[in-house]
């Protein structure tokens, strides 16, 4: 129970509050998006004309995908907060690519890439066994260690004639107010770290001679954007594009993972009462951040990603979770974006103090991929997937054997660490999927008429399991309740035929795990069956499927998608 939600997405929030929150909420979104494409842009030693244009542009997108994240708009959005900018995944490879092919080289690849966001949220169901926890934790480790030598080349990075003692000093100070914030405050104090953070260290820098103040003051209060910056699309590949394809397609779909989570996650936290998780919304959140990406590739600026964690913390520290707070975050991210005095400050931020923050920002993206990883129940297959797919992306980031053996151009792409860790992490969990007990399959129909043919195709599987009576019963029943539970659900009329169905078994170690997947309604039954735990033990028609279902079956997950509900089934045997 989350109590602490005075607003939920679809409750009225009154205006007031709405933009007393959205206030909160564009200090963190801001902030990030102009620091994130700064060290991008930065590293890769691009101009200031760029760089001008590169923040307006993330500006303008990052508040267009907040806000479409928020309002969900058919397929497209969460239809909750999820504050988006320039992602930090793709600094590293970004910096690579400006720096081979300059800034139409980037434009081509990201806009490719970003393809993949919509396929990926298409194929969703049909993946969900590829492409797991395992690998998108493991994938988020290893770009965060791909990306900590770029922090830690901003906090030795220092102009003609400044310290580089005095550089170290102020990054010092910023790590230092940065952490003992995080982990000693609480409240609005711990939300803003990493704001503060920046701000002590400016403030340090400005004292050893390191802030460039001369740039806020010359920086105009409003003004368009210099559009001569915009790098253009140019459709012609070269070799480094084919070099560097699969790299931002590997770390797209990585990112698409990490999306896919958030759609989880910030459902979980905007509601009072827990509910099923609506994969519908997951796909919106997905089809939203490629939009993102795609307009990103257009412009010439890094791609966006969601800042799930500001928004999680957004929510939980005000305890506002309406949609509005989202739409009234991007309209200002937007508004902001003409207005280069206020950009300018977080510009003149020094690249030590920058270095600080994206080295937080890394190390916290490596403990999330570490919690995801050890929360999907790490056996020792699982430790494998990640321990190999880890071993082989540091390898080949210290030496890239790849490179040695076929060449720069082709090593850039087939030795990086980045792509071989995680299509190392995919293909050992496919290897796990493919060598796993043969999958038996059943076509039907969402209907009681499909109920022998059912119970037949169970029966004959308990038999080959070895399992007793008592086993084999407990899975026919299982098998009936889901399927009368289904079938309450979707009740077609007189000129509908009855949806497909496809039912999954596939036999573990002393269990059953069963797939129902059919063309369903809005019910889900996990909500259906929580709600039966609040209620006295009433039996009517439309739950006594439920209860019975409840207890046969050691699990029960139904997963709603567009086009498509997956209701998954665990029974447990004895022998």
């Amino acid at each position: 129970m989350n109590e602490h939600i005075r607003y939920e997405p679809d409750e009225r929030c009154p205006p007031v509050v709405t933009i007393g929150v959205a206030l909160q909420g564009i200090m963190l979104v801001l902030a990030n998006t102009v620091l994130m494409v700064t060290i991008t842009a930065r590293a890769a030693d691009q101009s200031e004309l760029y760089l001008s244009w590169a923040v307006f542009a993330a500006m303008i997108i990052g508040g267009i995908v907040t806000a479409l994240q928020a309002a969900r708009l058919g397929r497209v959005g969460a239809g909750h907060i999820l504050m988006s900018g320039a992602s930090p995944h793709f600094v590293a490879i970004s910096v690579l690519a400006l720096t081979n092919g300059g800034q139409s080289l980037l434009v081509l690849l990201i806009v490719v890439s970003s393809l993949f966001q919509f396929a990926l949220a298409a194929w969703l169901p049909r993946l969900r066994r590829i492409i797991t926890p395992v690998v998108a934790g493991t994938s988020l480790m290893l770009i965060a260690l791909t990306v900590m030598p770029v922090a830690f080349n901003r906090l030795t990075e220092v102009n003609e004639g400044e310290s580089l003692g005095a550089s170290l000093a102020v990054a010092g100070v910023t790590l230092a107010t940065s952490a003992a914030l995080a982990m000693r405050a609480s409240g609005v104090w711990r939300l803003w770290a990493p704001l503060i953070g920046i701000t002590v260290g400016s403030a340090a820098a400005a004292l050893a001679g390191l802030y460039d103040a001369q740039r806020v003051l010359d920086a105009p209060w409003i003004a368009l954007p210099d559009v001569s910056a915009w790098p253009g699309l140019d459709l012609r590949p070269t070799k480094q594009f084919w070099a560097l394809l699969p790299v931002f397609v590997a770390v797209t779909l990585v990112v698409a993972i990490k999306t896919s989570g958030d759609g989880v996650v910030i459902q979980n936290v905007s509601r009072r009462r827990p509910r099923a998780i609506d994969f519908r919304l997951v796909q919106g959140t997905l089809n939203a951040n490629g939009v993102g990406s795609l307009l990103a590739g257009l412009a010439g600026t890094p791609p966006t990603v969601a800042y799930s964690p500001s928004s999680i913390s957004l929510i939980n520290f005000t305890g506002v979770a309406a949609r509005s707070v989202g739409i009234a975050i991007g309209i200002m991210l937007v508004g902001l974006a003409f207005l280069p005095k206020i950009a300018a400050i977080l510009l003149a931020v020094p690249s030590a103090v920058m270095g600080v923050f994206l080295l937080t920002i890394m190390g916290l993206l490596f403990v999330e991929g570490m919690r995801m990883v050890v929360q999907d129940g790490l056996d020792h297959r699982k430790a494998l997937v990640a321990g190999l797919a880890l071993a082989l992306g540091v390898g080949l980031q210290h030496r890239n054997v790849v490179a040695d053996l076929l060449g720069e151009t082709l090593g850039a792409s087939l030795g990086n660490s980045m792509t071989v860790g995680i299509v190392a992490a995919i293909l050992l969990t496919a290897f796990i999927e493919l060598t796993s007990p043969r999958v038996r399959r059943l076509d039907a129909q969402v209907s009681t008429a499909a109920l022998p043919e059912i119970d037949a195709f169970l029966s004959k599987l308990a038999a080959r399991m070895g399992w007793n009576d008592a086993s084999r019963d407990r899975l026919r029943a299982a098998g009936e309740e889901t399927l009368a539970s289904l079938s309450q659900i979707h009740t077609p009329d007189e000129t509908e035929s009855a949806p497909r169905l496809i039912v999954l078994a596939r036999p573990g170690d002393g269990a059953v795990e069963m797939e129902f997947l059919a063309v369903l309604e809005e019910q889900n039954i996990e909500d259906w069956m929580a709600h039966l735990g609040d209620q006295a033990e009433t039996l009517n028609e439309e739950t006594v499927s439920l209860r019975l279902l409840r207890h046969y079956a050691a699990a029960v997950r139904h997963r709603k998608y567009h086009g498509i509900d997956i209701v998954t089934v665990q029974v447990k045997g004895s022998r």
